[in-house]
């Protein structure tokens, strides 16, 4: 394949739109809907000009892509990365439009992201940097309007310079502007593990699904952050065997299955997998193609592409990660007879349990870990049924089917409301 294809194959935005339309095509939506639903309706790019450590001036570039606030306030995350790009931040809030859609809570998508590299910022930068992204956006974002959470490369800390800012700004106390705080500024209970949570929900109603027994099976898990670590442990709880995991330098292959306590407590003192004896090194590439029931790229975008897709070995695969599998990778899944559990429906969990400490926020009043656990548990069943429930009716993919079921959602609230002007 050449660059340039593969390059137009890796672009999420495109990827996204390549779903919508086949999506949008079975259910007939109209022309004009369907250029409301596929363009975003407010983008914003600043300049962060930062005074850093060493006494020099940097100028960071920061985005804000609000998708779709026909159902309620845009809702999604920021990334913090060198890599961040326009169309990736129209994807990801595209992709949250859809999921907040197909979970049934009343946000739109929303997304942000500064280029920068986090490990190369002293806490410092990254403080005057967040508080300057704040007060650039201000005017777009709050309790109503958009409410921001964590991502790749920010993280509760991050979450609670974001509030603080805001609320002074606004002059009184506003937690429920950001999800993802610390539990001691309003954060909910059970919100870090609820989209490793959320993952093994979807693969235990897989299991269900296909007549699978869950102690018979094998699992490997791409990444070892907050969504792969977790995911992993959630699906070793009711008794798969996880054979592999890795980070973002590499992987841990064991057939007889891995020890995760050794595992958890090696990453909470390093943050990486380098210096443990359990298994043989692998990289990621070999990871995606291991002979396992369950797949769960958990990581990044497009690891599983046109290229490697006629490889995957896994009955399940389960998105942790967002837009892990490119829409070239699709077809190919479909005719291997792989149950894709989509990014949408997978990875959900994390945005149930934000709805639910914006709601808690706004009421001023706590939940139990076991209530937020039980509350989610009994939205990301009823959605995975309604998925597969569609899939079945079109005779389409849970992927298309799960972009059937936000589209539908969206494109009927946004009928009802009619066009202003």
């Amino acid at each position: 394949m050449n660059h340039t294809k593969a390059s137009a194959e890796e672009n999420p935005f495109e990827a996204m739109h390549a779903r919508f339309d086949l999506a949008a095509g079975k259910l007939g939506l109209e022309p004009g809907l369907y250029q409301i639903l596929r363009t975003p309706d407010r983008e914003i790019t600043v300049a962060i000009p930062v005074v850093m450590d060493d006494g020099s001036i940097q100028v960071f570039t920061g985005y804000r892509v609000q998708h779709s606030l026909a159902r309620g306030p845009a809702k999604g995350g920021i990334r913090y990365a060198p890599n961040v790009e326009i169309d990736e931040v129209r994807a990801l809030a595209a992709w949250m439009t859809w999921k907040c859609a197909v979970v049934n809570v009343p946000f739109g998508g929303g997304k942000g992201g500064i280029i920068c590299d986090p490990q190369k910022l002293t806490k410092g930068e990254l403080e005057k940097i967040t508080r300057r992204y704040v007060a650039r956006i201000m005017d777009i974002v709050g309790p109503d309007r958009d409410i921001p959470a964590p991502d790749m490369g920010t993280d509760g800390q991050i979450m609670a310079w974001f509030m603080d800012t805001y609320s002074v700004h606004q002059g009184k106390f506003l937690p429920s502007v950001v999800t993802g705080k610390p539990i001691s500024l309003g954060g909910s209970l059970g919100r870090i593990e609820a989209t490793g949570r959320g993952v093994m929900i979807c693969v235990r109603e897989a299991l269900k699904h296909l007549a699978m027994k869950a102690e018979h099976c094998t699992a490997a898990v791409q990444g070892s952050g907050n969504v792969g670590l977790i995911s992993a442990l959630q699906l070793a709880s009711i008794g798969v065997k996880i054979v592999a995991i890795s980070d973002i330098a590499g992987g841990i292959y064991n057939q007889k299955g891995l020890d995760l306590a050794t595992i958890s407590a090696h990453l909470a003192k390093t943050k990486r997998l380098e210096g443990l004896d359990c298994g043989e090194t692998i990289t990621n590439a070999q990871l995606l193609e291991l002979p396992v029931d369950i797949l769960v790229p958990a990581a990044t975008e497009n690891v599983i592409t046109s290229r490697n897709a006629q490889n995957i070995k896994a009955r399940i695969i389960a998105e942790g990660a967002n837009g892990p599998c490119t829409a070239g990778a699709d077809k190919i899944l479909d005719q291997k007879g792989i149950f894709v559990v989509p990014d949408i429906l997978a990875n959900a969990g994390g945005v149930t349990v934000s709805y639910f400490e914006w709601v808690q926020n706004r009421m001023a009043f706590f939940w139990t870990q076991k209530e937020v656990e039980d509350r989610m548990e009994h939205i990301m069943c009823e959605s995975f049924n309604a998925v597969v429930d569609m899939a079945r009716r079109f005779s389409v993919s849970n992927r298309i089917a799960a972009y059937m079921l936000g589209i539908d959602r969206v494109a009927t609230v946004t009928r009802m409301r009619g066009i202003y002007g």
